[in-house]
């Protein structure tokens, strides 16, 4: 599955550089000089960063191939991708991304089956977007006192819901 860690943004000067929009916690690791990067769309790569600086909280790259203002502008609103599989596990139990949560089962303590997760929502507050069957998707917050179990191994989630969580449809 491939993961969005970056968006290209507007070019920055007239030598070539772009601003990156990051969406990764580790932006120093994703876009280290040498670093190559897989886009969406394809054929705008891969592209192999030159060098990587921060300005105004802002991320900078300067990459292999792009000379000018205009053919930085050409990037302008790729996606930066990596594979899932290149991440590494995470040593916190009670991290997970949100590759490894979409698709789970999702039942409650009693091993009822609700749906399943179809997204994971990042306002303030992460959600979970459970799918139910002929019903419509209820957001389930994600913290452990709701989400007391989760076992990726065997697939699914549990949510212990307070009353009405999953009935407002009804």
């Amino acid at each position: 599955m491939q993961l969005v860690v970056g968006r290209i943004g507007r070019p920055h000067g007239v030598r070539g550089e772009v601003t990156v929009e990051v969406r990764t916690d580790a932006p120093d690791q994703r876009f280290a000089p040498g670093t190559t990067l897989t886009t969406d769309p394809a054929a705008r790569g891969p592209l192999v960063v030159e060098g990587a600086r921060w300005h105004k909280g802002i991320l900078m790259l300067s990459l292999a191939g792009v000379e000018g203002r205009d053919a930085a502008e050409a990037l302008r609103d790729t996606l930066l991708v990596i594979d899932s599989a290149d991440l590494p596990p995470s040593d916190d139990p009670d991290e997970f991304h949100d590759h490894q949560l979409i698709g789970l089962a999702v039942q409650t303590p009693d091993g009822s089956p609700v749906g399943e997760v179809a997204d994971v929502l990042h306002h303030g507050q992460d959600l979970l977007v459970v799918r139910r069957a002929g019903r419509d998707d209820a957001y389930v917050p994600f913290v452990k006192a709701l989400v007391p179990d989760i076992d990726l191994d065997r697939g699914f989630l549990v949510v212990a819901a307070p009353p009405g969580l999953f009935d407002l449809d009804t």
